[in-house]
């Protein structure tokens, strides 16, 4: 019964309901075996016994973000970064210098960023700017659930002043009707659908690169915010191989569409050939089905119940009411949970009657349906989904650097009611709510997401609605034992209590007891997946 690994003189924060707190924990065969005492959980070490002093520092169970693209973090190196470009100017001239240096003919793809609130136009490039930049190279900057193209881009897509709008997308237009090049929502598929995929192993590389960096920031787990097929088979594969540091939780988007085209034939073909999911799986487990209901905050595009301030205009309703019940209904009678982008209060109501009229069919609340995002989430609503039994989602991060946008396009009032936590927890219980990133479109560092969370003060010190702020404990569990509850592995993952995974983070202080404002400073020093030292801050471990 020796331990594989022994960390010891520290205080190991196991998070559950007892709020036990030891100095050692012992691991062995990637399970925890015991916390407590250093002088009792020494005894369990033996001569191949790795044993790491801690020296004061704290270990808390890894967390999991519930809501991250891990495949975009993995391209850093194949992908043009706007990070830190403040104009349009600046973001065509990055084009510009990767052109020089791409073959005439490849696709120059950018990173993902938010030009709405990080460029000083507030807008994003438009096709006849980047055109500026190359016209030798097809160009796709995309910006969540939406994109900038160049004319190469357009021309290879097939995309002129004749194409129709996709169902739920916009090609946004001149006044004489020319593709300005920028496609919001389900328009994006346009271009994606004609991007070359990254070879397999270029594949592989990128989501090793993404685990690494998730590892250095506690990260021992994630729910992928939309999952291509391939990318499961990718992600098998790094398991398979033993090259996997990170378990990853997938929402799979069947079609590669959030809002699927395809008839319900087609759609439900898909599934007859694709079983339930496993979810016994430690490594890479399928936990639902990706579907979308309406915009975002940030783009002014999340479908309201109140017009947007001045304006007439409710946001943008990607799919109707039948289609979305249909589209879920055949993925519950197949055996899969279903997680729905919703903003909007508007788009709640939507996918709240969508999810109501499946479960009169098939009885989802065992299933623990999803709301994702929920970002104008209502009271109402809030109870509403209880008694559907729906687990929800949320990324505060929106509100860590794109909180003037929000108010802006949603004005004050309504702005501070946005990301609901306290009174999610409140109405729906802890364990049905979870927190996650949205990452690349919001900061990656769960630390930030704490901070934010326990104060509502955004990354210049403003208030984002103070009365929405829930305790340092409360927003741990979040990215811990909730998080456990979404992908259904609450009783091996989310504490430290002995049985469980061991999958844990060890920091160099208390993200209970520092001062709010040196959360962020704190280091990761050590994670530790299934067992295994992963991650280990030089001159760390003795």
């Amino acid at each position: 019964m020796r331990a594989d690994l022994l960390l010891r003189g520290g205080r190991v924060r196991v998070l559950d309901e007892a709020g036990t707190v030891g100095q050692s924990v012992a691991i062995r065969a990637g399970r925890i075996v015991a916390v407590g005492a250093d002088a009792e959980i020494e005894e369990l070490a033996g001569p191949g016994t790795r044993v790491i002093d801690l020296a004061g520092r704290t270990v808390l169970p890894g967390f999991v973000d519930t809501h991250c693209h891990i495949e975009d973090i993995g391209t850093v190196e194949d992908t043009v970064s706007f990070a830190g470009a403040r104009t349009i100017a600046e973001v065509v001239e990055r084009v510009r210098e990767a052109a020089a240096r791409t073959p005439a003919g490849e696709w120059i793809r950018g990173r993902i960023f938010h030009p709405v609130s990080q460029l000083v136009e507030a807008r994003r490039p438009t096709r006849a700017e980047l055109d500026a930049a190359t016209r030798d190279h097809p160009v796709h900057l995309p910006f969540g659930h939406s994109c900038a193209v160049n004319s190469a881009a357009l021309a290879r897509a097939g995309i002129d002043r004749h194409t129709p709008d996709p169902p739920g997308g916009v090609i946004e237009r001149d006044p004489d009707g020319e593709p300005t090049g920028i496609l919001e929502e389900g328009a994006e598929r346009l271009v994606t659908d004609v991007v070359p995929p990254w070879p397999a192993e270029q594949r592989a590389r990128q989501f090793e690169r993404a685990m690494q960096r998730l590892t250095e920031l506690g990260i021992t787990g994630v729910v992928g915010g939309a999952t291509a097929p391939s990318d499961v088979a990718a992600l098998r594969a790094l398991r398979d191989a033993g090259r996997a540091t990170v378990r990853y939780g997938a929402v799979v988007a069947p079609t590669g569409e959030l809002n699927p085209s395809v008839d319900l034939a087609e759609w439900a073909a898909w599934f007859a050939g694709h079983p339930a999911p496993d979810e016994t799986d430690p490594w890479v487990r399928e936990v639902g089905i990706k579907l979308q209901a309406d915009g975002g905050m940030t783009l002014g595009t999340a479908a309201l119940r109140e017009p947007y301030p001045g304006t007439d205009h409710r946001g943008e309703q990607v799919v109707d009411a039948d289609r979305l019940a249909a589209l879920a209904g055949v993925a519950a009678r197949a055996g899969w949970r279903v997680a729905v982008h919703a903003v909007g209060d508007a788009g709640i109501d939507l996918v709240l009657d969508a999810y109501d009229a499946v479960h009169r069919s098939a009885p989802i609340d065992h299933r623990r349906f999803v709301l994702v995002h929920a970002s104008l989430m209502t009271r109402d609503q809030a109870a509403r989904a209880r008694a559907l039994g729906l687990h929800v989602a949320v990324q505060v991060g929106f509100l860590w650097d794109k909180a003037a946008v929000i108010r802006r396009n949603l004005g004050a009032d309504r702005a501070a009611r946005a990301v609901p936590i306290r009174m999610l927890i409140d109405e729906m219980g802890l364990q049905n709510v979870s927190a996650g990133t949205d990452h690349p479109i919001n900061p990656l560092e769960p630390l930030i997401n704490l901070q934010l969370m326990t104060t509502r003060r955004d990354a210049h010190g403003t208030d984002v609605g103070a009365g929405e702020a829930v305790t340092r404990e409360e927003a741990l569990r979040l990215l811990t034992s909730s998080a456990a509850w979404y992908t259904f592995d609450e009783h091996d993952r989310g504490t430290l209590e002995p049985g469980r995974l061991a999958d844990l983070v060890v920091f160099s202080g208390d993200p209970l007891t520092v001062p709010a404002d040196e959360l962020t400073a704190l280091r990761t020093d050590l994670t530790v997946v299934d067992g295994r030292v992963v991650f280990e801050r030089a001159g760390v471990a003795a």
